[in-house]
């Protein structure tokens, strides 16, 4: 049964929704980290999965035009053979193939991603284990090849699997998917403008599909949901705005030492017994 969340509760985690979302160091993590430490119920998979899509939303706005296009020139180029060598339509594509591996994963693996997946003392341990993968593939990185020239169905799928590993919370849909870029030689703006578009059917469809059981148990929750939701759109156009210029001039050394430090936090304070890893 979905857990109640509170109105002030569902400010704090819409906050942190916003702000971490397009940032390597996973925004699942944090809700379900800030939720043990102020012992808050932990809100679930559910939860995190709707108010997913006020970031989403947030993604599809600022990318509008290329997403229209996108659409617009793959759909037109089911039956206008001229078109299917166009830069859009091929996108269309690679999203649509790269999605796969996140939908096959997330349906086999459901149960554990409700649960065992949101151990604390593994999302310590994914934070920092996946931080030194996005170090070592920044300081490795050609940071050279270009989405419309170099983008294949091979790396299409390489990105989709890394996308999966974000269904462990700890490991960053952004992390782990911009790593992937990176290994592969994709400037870094690239590799973060393709996995922020290739998280949206992801998104939306596990936010859609879990939004109808918010409302389930004795006491529906719309209210703070619909508020963190909001919330997480707002700050979240702000933050993807933000990485994206960041990122073109700069390494990602802080979001590593950042996780690192973050991980090693959330383990001490599990084994001192001031966190439950469960609770």
């Amino acid at each position: 049964m979905p857990k109640l969340i509170g109105w002030f509760e569902a400010v704090v985690l819409g906050l942190i929704q916003g702000l971490t979302e397009f940032l390597p160091i996973s925004s699942s993590a944090h809700i379900r980290v800030v939720s043990a430490f102020f012992g808050w119920e932990d809100p679930g998979a559910a939860f995190t999965a709707v108010i997913q899509l006020g970031t989403e939303a947030a993604v599809v706005i600022y990318f509008r035009k290329e997403i229209w296009e996108i659409i617009s020139t793959w759909t037109r180029a089911l039956w206008t053979p001229d078109l299917r060598k166009h830069y859009a339509a091929r996108m269309g594509w690679y999203v649509i193939i790269g999605t796969l591996p996140i939908v096959v994963l997330g349906l086999a693996f459901k149960d554990p991603i409700e649960g065992a997946f949101r151990d604390l003392r593994l999302i310590g341990t994914t934070l920092i284990v996946f931080g030194l993968v996005l170090w070592f593939a920044d300081r490795t990185a050609r940071n050279k090849l270009t989405l419309d020239r170099h983008l294949s169905f091979t790396h299409a799928l390489i990105y989709g699997f890394a996308q999966s590993l974000a269904l462990i919370p700890g490991v960053s849909r952004s992390g782990g998917t911009i790593s992937a870029g990176l290994l592969l030689d994709y400037r870094r703006e690239q590799a973060a403008k393709y996995s922020f578009l290739l998280a949206i059917p992801a998104v939306l469809g596990a936010g859609f599909l879990e939004l109808f059981k918010i409302g389930e148990g004795k006491a529906p929750d719309w209210g703070p949901t619909i508020l963190a939701t909001v919330i997480s759109f707002i700050v979240g156009y702000a933050a993807v705005s933000w990485f994206l210029k960041y990122i073109s001039t700069h390494r990602f050394t802080g979001f590593v030492i950042y996780r690192i430090l973050l991980g090693v936090a959330i383990i001490a304070l599990v084994s001192f017994g001031v966190l439950s890893p469960n609770a």
